[in-house]
C-alpha cells in the first residue's frame, strides 16, 4: 500500500497517492465527471454515450493498493479536484482514470495534470512512452490529447459490451482506440 505524503505543489495543485480512504472520494469524483446529469457541467462527459457506471470502489480500491500503480490525487485547497492512473507496464507507462471534477473543467487543470502525470511517470520508471486508451467516438478528447502531444495508433480493442463494470452503452459502435506518446521530447 502507498502512503500519502504530500507531493508537489504545481500551480496551486497539490498532488499525492491516494490511499483506502480516498476510495469513496474517488468514485463520486470520477462518476461525476463521466456520467449522469452532474457530468454534463464538464466537456468530458460520456453521459450521451454510456449510462450506468464509470468505476466502483472494488476497482479504486484494486488500483489503489497495485504494486504497478499509483492513484494520482490532485487538490486544491485541500479539496479533492481531480485524479489520475498511472501504471507500469515495462517500457511505458498507462494513463487512466483521469477525471477533473466537472465545475473545474476548461480552466486549464488538465494540462498542468498531464504533464506531472508524465514526469512522474518518468521519474518513478524510467518509461520513455505513455499510453493512454479513449472510447474512440469520442473525437473532441482525442484532440485535446493530440494537442498535448499524444498521437492515434490506430490499434483498437472492442468495448466490453455486456459487462456493465465499464458502463451500459447507448450506442452499438464502441471501440477503445489506443493513444500514445514518446516521453522527455517537446511538443512539436
Amino acid at each position: 500500500m502507498h502512503t500519502a505524503p504530500d507531493g508537489p505543489t504545481i500551480d496551486g495543485l497539490t498532488f499525492r497517492d491516494a490511499v483506502d480512504a480516498d476510495v469513496d472520494t474517488l468514485v463520486a469524483l470520477v462518476e461525476s465527471a463521466y456520467r449522469g446529469d452532474s457530468s454534463r457541467a464538464g466537456w468530458t462527459t460520456e453521459a450521451d454515450i454510456l449510462e450506468g457506471q464509470r468505476t466502483d470502489p472494488e476497482g479504486v480500491l484494486a488500483v489503489v493498493r497495485s504494486p504497478d500503480s499509483r492513484l494520482l490525487i490532485v487538490e486544491r485547497d485541500g479539496a479533492v479536484v481531480a485524479c489520475c492512473q498511472l501504471e507500469h507496464r515495462g517500457t511505458h507507462a498507462f494513463f487512466g482514470m483521469f477525471a477533473v471534477s466537472p465545475a473545474l473543467q476548461g480552466a486549464g487543470l488538465g494540462k498542468v495534470i498531464i504533464a506531472e502525470a508524465e514526469r512522474l511517470a518518468q521519474e518513478t520508471w524510467g518509461v520513455t512512452e505513455m499510453h493512454m486508451t479513449v472510447i474512440s467516438v469520442r473525437e473532441d478528447l482525442i484532440a485535446w490529447y493530440e494537442r498535448r502531444g499524444y498521437r492515434r495508433t490506430g490499434e483498437t480493442t472492442p468495448f466490453p459490451y455486456g459487462d456493465e463494470r465499464f458502463g451500459v452503452p447507448q450506442r452499438d459502435d464502441l471501440r477503445f482506440e489506443l493513444l500514445a506518446k514518446p516521453l522527455g521530447q517537446p511538443l512539436a
